[in-house]
C-alpha cells in the first residue's frame, strides 16, 4: 500500500536568490535551517522551515529559463499556505509591498482565499483555515 503522511518539501528555482531568500524569509516569515553554497553548480540552496513537518527548498542556478505560469499553464498551479488569520496575513503582505488580489470565497468549502506572487511570479495563495 501507498501511503504518504504529509508534504515534506516544495522546490523552487528562483531567478535572484537574495530577493527571493529576502521574501521567503523576512517577508514570509520561514525560518532557515540549513544554507548551502554548491560552488561546482554555481548555485546556492536555502532549506527553509514552513512548520514542524514541511519545509521549501530554494535554489538557484545561472540563467535559469523561465517557465509559463499564465494563463492557467499545464503544471503545478500554484502553492497554497493556509493561515489561520487571512486578513492579518493580507495587511502584513501589503504592508511589505506586496500586492494580493480580491479576497474570494471558496464556493465549494465556503473558506475565504486570495493569491499573491513571488518575486519571480510564481502563483501562491492564502487559504483560511
Amino acid at each position: 500500500m501507498f501511503t504518504v503522511s504529509h508534504v515534506h518539501h516544495i522546490a523552487i528555482i528562483c531567478s535572484d536568490y537574495a530577493i527571493s531568500k529576502h521574501f521567503y524569509h523576512e517577508i514570509l516569515g520561514f525560518k532557515i535551517i540549513a544554507e548551502t553554497h554548491r560552488e561546482a553548480r554555481q548555485s546556492y540552496k536555502l532549506d527553509l522551515a514552513i512548520n514542524e513537518s514541511q519545509q521549501i527548498e530554494l535554489f538557484s542556478f545561472p540563467s535559469p529559463p523561465e517557465r509559463p505560469s499564465r494563463p492557467e499553464a499545464q503544471g503545478l498551479r500554484h502553492l497554497a499556505f493556509a493561515v489561520p488569520d487571512l486578513d492579518a496575513c493580507v495587511r502584513h503582505l501589503n504592508r511589505e509591498g506586496v500586492a494580493t488580489e480580491e479576497i474570494r470565497l471558496d464556493e465549494l468549502t465556503g473558506k475565504r482565499f486570495t493569491f499573491f506572487s513571488d518575486p519571480d511570479n510564481l502563483p501562491l495563495e492564502l487559504y483560511e483555515q
